[in-house]
């Protein structure tokens, strides 16, 4: 009723005049035209009875009351119905120079950003120094996980890690089961590794949560850091990874040291940018 109330007649495409109406916006008879329902069941649907309903319906409910993603979606709660998956608002797209401020200001300690397939988007010098993300490599976090010669020879938790690193992406592609986008990450890492192959086969599920990665540095020996995936709502196809040094081999100050002048002017690879 409150969404109702801010739609006027003529933001609907409804003509202007009808007379003098006692409360603004949309008559509860206006928006059941609108959204091809019968006016009895919308009038149903405000008031919460246990009626039928689908989510086409829900949707040109949606669409008459000019609801955003999020009321949308929280309009399919209420109704008792999963909700779609989240979109981007086209408004919010500008917020990538605000998560890049994000994972600059976590230095020393390696943050990324990565796309729902797992593309890398951004990442810091960090990142760069520690996990070895560079322009040479396919900037696919899961297809470099199981390719890059270099990750691959840091990190002493490889193989633990890979089971998980497998299960989470296919809880990834289940929420998405027709998009062709994860459908081209799979073929590409299916042909260029056997031992994902092998992984993928198991069927394992497993939500984005917090790994333990141990890595071997060049110049800083043994690091222990824990990645901890974070998730903007207004950007559902953005995901924050975020790598906390534990209290294990003194990392903390590893990475303060490798993120110095010292330690960028010993370092492997030029840092991004």
């Amino acid at each position: 009723m409150s969404r109702r109330a801010r739609v006027s007649p003529e933001q609907a495409g409804l003509p202007a005049g009808g007379g003098r109406r006692r409360t603004p916006g949309l008559r509860r008879e206006e928006v059941a035209v609108l959204a091809g329902v019968g006016a009895s069941w919308y009038q149903w649907l405000e008031q919460g009875r246990e009626i039928s309903v689908s989510p086409q319906v829900l949707d040109a409910v949606a669409r008459v009351l000019r609801l955003s993603d999020a009321e949308r979606r929280h309009l399919y709660l209420l109704a008792g119905l999963n909700p779609p998956t989240p979109e981007v608002v086209p408004g919010r797209k500008d917020m990538c120079d605000g998560l890049r401020r994000l994972i600059d200001t976590w230095m020393p300690y390696p943050a990324h950003i990565m796309d729902l397939y797992y593309n890398c988007v951004q990442y810091n010098d960090a990142a760069a120094i520690v996990l070895g993300m560079r322009p040479g490599i396919t900037q696919n976090c899961l297809i470099d996980f199981f390719t890059d010669p270099l990750y691959r020879e840091r990190s002493q938790s490889w193989e633990r890690n890979a089971r998980t690193v497998v299960a989470q992406f296919r809880a990834a592609c289940a929420a998405r089961p027709d998009d062709e986008g994860f459908r081209e990450v799979l073929a590409e890492v299916s042909a260029a590794s056997e031992e994902f192959t092998a992984l993928w086969a198991e069927r394992d599920i497993e939500d984005q949560g917090q790994v333990r990665k141990e890595l071997s540095h060049p110049l800083a020996g043994l690091l222990v850091v824990e990645s901890t995936v974070l998730k903007v709502p207004a950007r559902p196809d953005l995901m924050i990874v975020l790598h906390t040094p534990l209290d294990e081999a003194n990392t903390a100050e590893k990475l303060e040291w490798l993120a110095s002048p010292e330690g960028r002017r010993g370092a492997m690879y030029p840092v991004a940018g």
